[in-house]
């Protein structure tokens, strides 16, 4: 989950890509996550923002 209010609810840069592996190039999800995003508890979305975050996602491109 975002680390301050001000921030979106979702990682997603509207930079969808998974052409090669299973993990969107843009938000560092992976097909899963971002197909239950909308399901996931508060606790589940926390734990993908700490990974995503740690491997150097969201990518905003510009």
């Amino acid at each position: 989950m975002p680390a301050h209010d001000s921030e979106p609810d979702s990682p997603c840069v509207a930079v969808c890509s998974t052409l090669f592996d299973d993990i969107c190039r843009g938000c560092g999800r992976t097909v899963m996550e971002v197909s239950e995003w909308v399901t996931m508890t508060p606790e589940q979305k926390r734990a993908v923002w700490v990974r995503i975050r740690a491997e150097g996602y969201p990518r905003r491109e510009g």
